[in-house]
């Protein structure tokens, strides 16, 4: 990792340590192509408070009680100033060299750290998932997209009342989806699988790994013992499979053919190899809520969703650290009307073009730069992305997301005020360098 650095700050508590408050016994700072992480080793759990500040750039942390101390920083991070507020809590203030984007949570203790609370730092524009620094793209390269139709083989999965297996709803609609992303410019489809055989889980995630993937769609049917459960669903991965998943890969970190993000974990020390697994996991669970938001919200246009927002488990076709992967659940075969639909070509069409339009819909507005689509965004000042309105969208957030005025968006489409509507189609103007 190009530019890794740590800060190991030995803080003493100036007030509260009596009645058991918590220490800060160290801050520990990384920074990595454009990320920085700022990780507060705590001595048990603490509450806090992050806000940022404008001119000059600054990122605040409130804990509670105190101490005071100055510190270089590293990445994103100018400096490190501490001091205990009349209240009795501690602020801690990261002074930045840019504009960021934050993201903190807190984690408890592992086999090496006790109780932290991790920030991280990201240069302002979309979130990407680490990419493997070995890859050597040529210009315009499509964006692929592995699609993978769950069981198959020996394991048929949920079976329907009316005797339809999950795995051949999910083959019918995986062949679907792939054909349509095979016909969008500037995507490619790979089938983790193309018949009626059984993959082995984690061979999935390997084959899109292999491909060099952007995102990984599994495709299921759900099925509980309720008849009357229906609606589709999407799923990205859980924390605790997340870090399982870390586990599993650090402790194997001296095989060579470990990587993340192109890097090999073999010959890395277990603070550094954490490091490197945790800034891929993260950018890349990131990426996975924010395109299973989208696939979701299509979903919804075409039928019943069981919930409207994106779920998390531990699925283990879910675990590529540095792949945003996303299951989703069709519909419940469990139901009998909603197995009918399953067996329907024309839903099965409607399901795929459904997930195909949140597909669409995330990479438009975070196109990994070296694609044929970001080109295409950057080279044509006049071109017109389609995009279709969803639940919760508002006419200042797409003009964000496309970074093009309202104004630019209301004159495209001849519109006099500022709302939208569910179902409504908008052109969005699309100038180079935006």
């Amino acid at each position: 990792m190009h530019g890794v650095r740590s800060i190991l700050i030995a803080l003493v508590l100036v007030a509260g340590a009596a009645h058991g408050a918590t220490t800060v016994e160290d801050i520990r700072v990384w920074s990595e192509n454009g990320r920085t992480r700022v990780v507060l080793d705590l001595s048990r759990p603490a509450q806090h408070n992050i806000f940022t500040l404008r001119s000059p750039d600054r990122l605040v942390i409130d804990l509670k009680d105190g101490l005071s101390s100055t510190q270089d920083g590293r990445g994103a991070v100018r400096t490190i100033r501490t001091g205990l507020r009349a209240d009795g809590q501690l602020r801690v203030v990261l002074d930045l060299n840019e504009s960021v984007r934050s993201r903190s949570f807190t984690a408890g203790p592992n086999g090496t750290y006790g109780d932290r609370l991790v920030v991280d730092l990201q240069r302002q524009g979309p979130v990407h998932a680490v990419k493997r620094a070995s890859d050597v793209y040529d210009e315009g390269r499509d964006i692929v997209v592995a699609v993978d139709p769950g069981h198959g083989g020996h394991d048929p999965g949920a079976i329907g009342r009316g005797r339809t297996k999950e795995k051949d709803v999910a083959l019918a609609v995986s062949r679907l989806l792939a054909a349509r992303i095979n016909a969008e410019p500037g995507m490619r489809a790979v089938l983790v699988r193309t018949g009626d055989y059984y993959v082995d889980h984690r061979e999935r995630m390997e084959i899109a790994r292999r491909n060099k993937a952007d995102l990984f769609v599994s495709v299921h049917a759900d099925a509980v013992g309720d008849r009357r459960a229906q609606g589709a669903s999407v799923y990205a991965l859980s924390l605790k499979g997340a870090s399982d998943e870390a586990a599993k890969r650090l402790a194997q970190r001296e095989n060579a053919a470990v990587l993340v993000g192109g890097v090999s974990l073999a010959g890395k020390d277990q603070v550094l190899a954490s490091v490197l697994l945790d800034l891929s996991q993260n950018a890349a669970l990131s990426a996975s809520l924010n395109v299973g938001d989208k696939v979701i919200r299509e979903l919804a246009r075409i039928g019943d969703v069981h919930r409207r927002k994106v779920q998390q488990a531990g699925f283990l076709v879910l675990k590529s650290p540095d792949v945003p992967s996303i299951l989703v659940e069709t519909a419940y075969i469990s139901n009998p009307e909603e197995e009918r639909k399953l067996t329907s070509s024309a839903h099965q069409s409607r399901i795929a073009n459904a997930i195909l339009g949140g597909i669409r819909n995330y990479f438009y507005a975070n196109p990994p730069p070296d694609t044929q689509i970001a080109m295409n965004l950057k080279q044509s000042p006049d071109q017109q992305v389609n995009y279709v309105i969803s639940r919760g969208d508002t006419l200042s957030e797409i003009a964000a997301r496309y970074n093009v005025s309202m104004s630019a968006i209301k004159a495209a489409n001849k519109m006099r005020g500022n709302q939208v509507r569910i179902g409504q189609k908008l052109l969005i103007p699309v100038y180079a360098g935006s």
